[in-house]
């Protein structure tokens, strides 16, 4: 394989662009943590046998995932991620090539064909897949619905103005995954840290919808920011909120019991902070400001997860 070609595929899976991994990554990880310490307070299958052990250096309470559970999460979240995109290109082949933004991208340029697109597609799948014979069976069914999300939503922006919907659906079903492979099933509080996540990503999302919406007009692609049209902002603002309070019953329901109280509820203030700032920059309607606020999302999901896993880290060091 030439360089050249190695850089086309670089391209197509977006390695050279890890905003998109991290958006994935870290919700995934806040799912990882979270299942653990529910896992610790005894919302667990009894025929689990996985995941919920702690690092030694840090405490032996089972209140934190463990390191190998991390690195699978991780590598699928990576993996999948890749897949995505690889399958949204060929989804996208027939139009990126009339949208500035995308035009330099390996199919629309020629330099990879769709049939190359659907076996890196198969490919990383595939490796994703494998991942699953370190994890309990049950993780593997629910599996299926990952691939199914990922496949589909490329597609979806031919038929919805929703297809945001579909997108953070395929993102989002880690979460549930977590749940199943450290507590056996996802309980209640999987599916809010879910609907919260999903709130967030269809925020974000409209507002890189919002950067391209004059081309998507022009070559007839729908989505959530043509839906929305002028009370786009507002309605950023409303998920954004939705997704805030959602975050906080979450983070009630694990940490009040402990040593931290409703501290790590009160950290979510900054979120608040920073999505004031996306908004702002939003209310321009330029491009370039709605791209810079959907890449500062990235800032969110990092920050969160500092303050769920160090929250975790704290009470299974005062439990211990």
């Amino acid at each position: 394989m030439t360089k050249d070609k190695l850089y086309a595929y670089i391209q197509l899976t977006r390695f050279d662009k890890p905003v998109g991994i991290e958006l994935l990554l870290w919700p995934t990880l806040w799912a990882v943590f979270l299942a653990a310490l529910g896992a610790a307070y005894g919302h667990v299958n009894p025929d689990m046998t996985i995941a919920v052990s702690t690092a030694a250096s840090i405490s032996a309470a089972p209140m934190l995932p463990s390191l190998s559970l991390l690195i699978i999460f991780t590598l699928g979240a990576i993996l999948m991620r890749a897949a995505g995109c690889a399958i949204n290109d060929f989804a996208d082949r027939k139009v990126d090539g009339s949208v500035a933004r995308t035009q330099g991208r390996p199919l629309a340029d020629g330099r990879l064909s769709g049939r190359e697109a659907i076996a890196a597609f198969t490919v990383l799948s595939l490796l994703s897949a494998s991942l699953l014979l370190w994890l309990p069976h049950a993780v593997f069914y629910w599996s299926f619905g990952a691939l199914l999300l990922a496949f589909i939503y490329p597609f979806m922006k031919r038929f919805t103005y929703l297809p945001q919907v579909f997108l953070a659906a395929a993102f989002g079903w880690a979460i549930p995954m977590a749940y199943v492979a450290v507590q056996g099933v996802p309980d209640r509080w999987c599916w809010l840290l879910f609907a919260a996540y999903m709130c967030w990503t269809i925020a974000y999302d409209t507002q890189y919808a919002m950067a391209d919406r004059a081309d998507d007009l022009k070559i007839g692609v729908k989505s959530t920011a043509i839906l929305f049209g002028r009370f786009d902002v507002l309605m950023i603002a409303i998920l954004q909120t939705v997704f805030l309070i959602l975050m906080g019953l979450v983070l009630a329901h694990y940490f009040s019991a402990t040593v931290l109280g409703l501290i790590p509820v009160y950290g979510l203030g900054l979120v608040a902070l920073l999505f004031a700032q996306q908004n702002k920059a939003c209310a321009t309607r330029q491009p370039a400001a709605c791209l810079q606020a959907f890449l500062a999302n990235v800032w969110v999901g990092r920050y969160l997860f500092l303050l769920i896993a160090g929250s975790c880290v704290w009470a299974a060091l005062a439990s211990s």
